[in-house]
């Protein structure tokens, strides 16, 4: 078992803490040494003050056409930890548009008049296909899962002076149906990541079966609410099991569990979010 502590990135809207990587852009060292290698997802809090930009992300063969080979793309999604009143993201499109309108927009500064606006609120689970525009409102914390990967195309920034990615967006934008904005059902499964939401009321322990070094096993445990003890190891090397590792946790704490691992969670009461691989 193994606690990570989070990376800050200040930013012109608030502020990302990345929870759990082993990107180059933000490399946690000892997570990168525990998981034996680059872990296939990143895990973040986002802490909007203002409106992030208005953009989208590739998928993998558009990222590796864009960026070049061993780029992947940036499917997502966000688990809403707090909501002021009124907060609001961009979810898609608000209607139909050829890649004619779309361009004209974005180099006229006009693109907010082609934006889903929708209300949120605490608890809600918005899940973002690579391809979907997209933007995180002011007002909202969020809790990010995604693919490892840290490619974003701006199309709007709502008058800041940065740099739009007009030609790169257009290839990536995709305007397929999206799921329906509620409130996360328990579970949730894409092709890259699985998550389940899990109550504890006494304890809660989960042995990792997976192997010792392969960092697709890693499972992350992100705690939404409560307080309590968390106990973990035994994980078996050539020379000498680890030793069993306790500590206090709190919300917004995240533990990651390898191959051949335990961990137990012990609170009178207290939620968690498991989060692992998916098929790819």
């Amino acid at each position: 078992m193994l606690k990570l502590d989070a990376l800050k990135f200040e930013k012109v809207w608030g502020y990302e803490l990345w929870l759990a990587s082993t990107h180059e852009n933000g490399v946690q060292k000892e997570f990168l040494e525990y998981a034996g290698g680059e872990y296939p997802l990143l895990v973040k809090i986002i802490n909007a003050e203002e409106k992030l930009s208005v953009q989208v992300h590739p998928d993998d063969a558009t990222a590796a056409a864009l960026e070049g080979g061993g780029n992947v793309g940036k499917t997502e999604c966000w688990y809403v930890l707090s909501a002021k009143p009124g907060a609001k993201l961009v979810y898609g499109l608000n209607g139909a548009y050829s890649s004619e309108e779309l361009s004209q927009a974005m180099k006229s500064g006009t693109l907010g008049n082609f934006l889903n606006e929708v209300p949120v609120k605490k608890d809600d689970f918005i899940f973002i296909p690579a391809g979907t525009v997209h933007a995180i409102g002011g007002g909202l914390r969020l809790l990010e899962v995604q693919q490892s990967c840290d490619i974003t195309y701006r199309l709007y920034d709502w008058g800041r002076p940065r740099e739009m990615h007009v030609e790169k967006s257009l290839k990536s934008i995709k305007q397929n149906p999206l799921s329906q904005i509620a409130q996360f059902g328990k579970k949730f499964e894409c092709e890259y990541f699985r998550m389940e939401e899990i109550e504890i009321s006494g304890s809660y322990s989960e042995m990792n079966s997976g192997e010792k070094k392969s960092p697709r096993d890693v499972t992350l445990f992100f705690v939404l609410e409560g307080s309590g003890r968390v106990r973990g190891g035994g994980r078996e090397n050539e020379n000498s099991s680890e030793k069993i590792l306790e500590c206090d946790f709190e919300a917004e704490d995240i533990f990651a569990l390898g191959g051949k691992e335990e961990i137990t969670f012990i609170a009178e009461n207290a939620k968690i979010i498991k989060i692992s691989g998916g098929k790819k």
